[in-house]
């Protein structure tokens, strides 16, 4: 169930929000899911394309970012390789990873058959976070056919949040976490552009979430001080035209979004930050020796990573505001922490 993350103004910096404040503000981008609830089954798979098109005949400018690589992405070494994505981003579980890639690489190959014949391979992008405590994730329930059913599902507007998609079993400080969005608008020689962020939250100890007013939940009867294993994927997609070098500085500061909040990115965490431009397409089949391109002058990328730090932190905010308390494999329950800021005595900042 989706709650309604307004009800909860917990405000992350001061640039104003987007239209939905979700990661589809920026024009062109799709978001879907496909959701797995059954029993001991509880994960999924989350697709988000930077455009509807092609994307192997039209890639998008792109990086990436390890923050802590205790993860299994598919993808990054050519991304931050070439400076280009060519394939939908899929979101999903550890062990999911081998059926989203292949999914992605027999959509690739049906839309474009001269694939590894006579032209170049291409290169899938997964990201995953382990959502084993409420999924049995050994059951690997997970097929391409899932994978395809998020890709079919991809749509503007607002993004669905919450225990949805790759989201469904995941946990967040210790309360249910999932998945979560959030965008910026950005006023650049006159024109609006936005920066927009959306989360899979499975990391954080619990006890150590700070929110923007200084608050310290936590869940109740949990452990606090325990090790720090869990991952968050990070992707960040932009309508300012920015280069490779340019996007993998903004990625970077998905990692100050997570700071915040109270993350220290512990030897177990995979915290991993994708980011993309939609402004510059790059045309597989370019013909032009020497290609022009516009690009954001280097005066102004403030903007930028002020916009990626508040996006992911009130992203990670809303993965968690957005649900209610959870029942998963073997019972395991986590906390909403919308339960939890609603029965506290003090009110919202």
């Amino acid at each position: 169930m989706r709650r309604n993350t307004d009800n909860f103004p917990l405000a992350c910096g001061n640039l104003l929000r987007g239209a939905t404040n979700g990661l589809t503000d920026i024009p062109g981008v799709l978001v879907g899911h496909c959701t797995l609830r059954s029993g001991d089954i509880n994960t999924g798979v989350t697709a988000i394309l930077p455009h509807g098109g092609n994307l192997f005949r039209r890639k998008v400018a792109a990086a990436s970012h390890v923050i802590n690589g205790f993860g299994k992405t598919v993808g990054l070494v050519q991304i931050d390789e070439l400076g280009t994505i060519e394939t939908p981003i899929l979101l999903t579980n550890t062990l999911s990873v081998a059926a989203c890639s292949a999914a992605l690489i027999r959509d690739a190959l049906a839309r474009n058959p001269e694939i590894g014949r006579t032209t170049s391979t291409v290169n899938a992008v997964v990201g995953e976070c382990n959502d084993g405590p409420l999924n049995d994730i050994q059951a690997m329930a997970v097929t391409e056919d899932h994978a395809r059913s998020a890709l079919a599902a991809a749509h503007g507007g607002p993004v669905e949040q919450g225990s949805i998609g790759a989201g469904t079993g995941m946990t967040c400080f210790g309360f249910k976490g999932g998945i979560g969005s959030a965008s910026r608008r950005i006023e650049i020689a006159r024109e609006e552009f936005h920066l927009g962020a959306l989360v899979l939250t499975n990391f954080g100890r619990a006890g150590d979430l700070i929110l923007p007013d200084g608050r310290r939940p936590s869940p109740p009867g949990a452990e606090a001080g325990t090790a720090e294993k869990g991952s968050v994927i990070v992707v960040l997609a932009t309508d300012v035209p920015l280069e490779h070098r340019q996007l993998s500085r903004v990625a970077r500061r998905g990692g100050a979004g997570l700071a915040r909040l109270g993350s220290f990115w512990g030897h177990g965490s995979g915290d991993i930050t994708i980011a993309f431009s939609t402004a510059n397409p790059v045309d597989h089949d370019e013909d032009q020796d020497i290609v022009s391109r516009r690009i954001l002058s280097e005066s102004r990328i403030d903007l930028l990573f002020q916009a990626a730090a508040e996006a992911t932190q009130e992203a990670v905010l809303n993965s968690m505001l957005a649900v209610d308390r959870f029942v998963g494999r073997d019972g395991t329950v986590r906390t909403s922490l919308a339960d939890c800021l609603a029965e506290a005595a003090e009110p919202f900042s």
